[in-house]
């Protein structure tokens, strides 16, 4: 590291540690200073007319981060009603309270009741009801009284996408004042997603899975391309495609190249990539000063493309193969979490809500499982599950 990294590297520090004393969001003069000093790039979340820097923040563990954040800049903090239980969104609240949320994008999501997570499909046990009050309980973690944007978060299919009682709650919930926008995230079938959004006419955001090793890219910014059209913001998400490409973190992804990749695509408002330290926050937020990919930056792309590597492209191939009928994608999506962005909190609340216990191959004989991707199926079930044994208080 050269001695003008190094000095910058000093300046951020002393700046950031000065927030944490006591972080307060950048007042309008302050911003125009910081966005022409810092060259932040700022795009419009669809009709919603918010204007974001590209970079956000999810999956955020500590107040310490946070306020990092808001000391560079940002302005929107990711976070879900089934984050690490409830605690994630507390935690948010705590984080946040004292700023000016006028200045902030607030947001959270809510999982329908009965929805299958393997088939998408959500069942006649979901109301609005039940969808209302876990909503009421993650403002209550928040310690607000309303927030920028409700997402129907993880869905999967137009059904969920477009359920009765899930456009329901939603609209009450807008009704009533308690967010200003609604939004979809989704992990997998982005394009139906995201066409079942448009088509339903209400939605104003989708939170999607986006990267370099996605398989259907094209598909995705077609239909990408025609939710910008009919208004619709986008941010995105998984944009590290698993962080590395193998079980015992030999091989990183450049993850500055592939955050860097995504937001190539200028409809795309911002991302939320995954931040548990302070080099990450600074390496996310460095891509402003240079959006354009490097020669070397893209040959590291290249080479992870054609890498089997940690990120499950939920294509469905698999569906049906399996002996006993597990949720395949949720689980390497889970071994994802676990070895390649080292949240085994999150990996093991999926396999929780999938119902997947330890060890669910042990009666098995070979795996009938053939991914297009070459994954070791049966071997990575067996990994990851054996998270379901863990205590939570052993989970960080």
């Amino acid at each position: 590291m050269n001695r003008t990294n190094k000095n910058n590297r000093r300046h951020f520090l002393k700046v950031t540690a000065a927030g944490l004393a006591g972080a307060t969001l950048l007042p309008q003069a302050s911003e125009a200073k910081a966005k022409k000093d810092d060259k932040i790039i700022y795009r419009t979340l669809g009709r919603t007319g918010i204007k974001l820097p590209i970079v956000s923040m999810g999956a955020m563990k500590d107040a310490t981060m946070i306020k990092a954040g808001l000391t560079l800049g940002v302005r929107h903090f990711d976070t879900a009603h089934v984050y690490q239980k409830g605690k994630n969104e507390t935690m948010l609240g705590e984080a946040l309270k004292g700023q000016d949320l006028s200045q902030l994008f607030t947001v959270t999501k809510v999982v329908p009741d009965d929805m299958d997570r393997q088939t998408g499909l959500v069942g006649e046990g979901c109301t609005a009801e039940s969808f209302l009050k876990m909503f009421d309980t993650s403002l209550e973690r928040l310690q607000v009284k309303s927030v920028d944007l409700l997402y129907v978060h993880a869905v999967s299919t137009k059904q969920a996408v477009q359920h009765p009682e899930v456009l329901k709650a939603i609209k009450k919930a807008k009704e009533q004042g308690k967010c200003k926008f609604l939004g979809v995230s989704t992990h997998k079938n982005e394009p139906e997603v995201i066409r079942a959004a448009i088509d339903a006419g209400i939605y104003d955001v989708v939170l999607t899975a986006y990267n370099f090793k996605q398989d259907h890219i094209k598909e995705l910014n077609a239909a990408i391309a025609e939710g910008v059209a009919k208004g619709l913001g986008f941010v995105a998400m998984k944009t590290m495609a698993g962080g590395f490409l193998d079980k015992d973190k030999t091989k990183a992804v450049n993850t500055k190249a592939a955050l860097k990749w995504a937001m190539q695509n200028e409809n795309i408002c911002t991302s939320i990539p995954s931040v548990a330290t302070i080099d990450q926050l600074e390496e996310s937020w460095g891509i402003m000063e240079k959006l354009k990919l490097t020669k070397e930056e893209e040959r590291d792309l290249e080479f992870a493309r054609d890498y089997a590597g940690l990120y499950c492209n939920a294509c469905n191939q698999c569906d049906g193969q399996c002996r006993k009928n597990l949720p395949i994608p949720e689980i390497m999506r889970s071994y994802m979490y676990t070895y390649g962005y080292r949240d085994m909190g999150k990996a093991k609340e999926l396999l929780a809500n999938m119902g997947v216990v330890n060890d669910p191959c042990s009666d098995c004989g070979d795996c009938t499982v053939s991914c297009v991707k070459q994954f070791a199926v049966g071997d990575k079930v067996k990994a990851v599950s054996r998270l379901m044994d863990v205590p939570d208080e052993f989970i960080v």
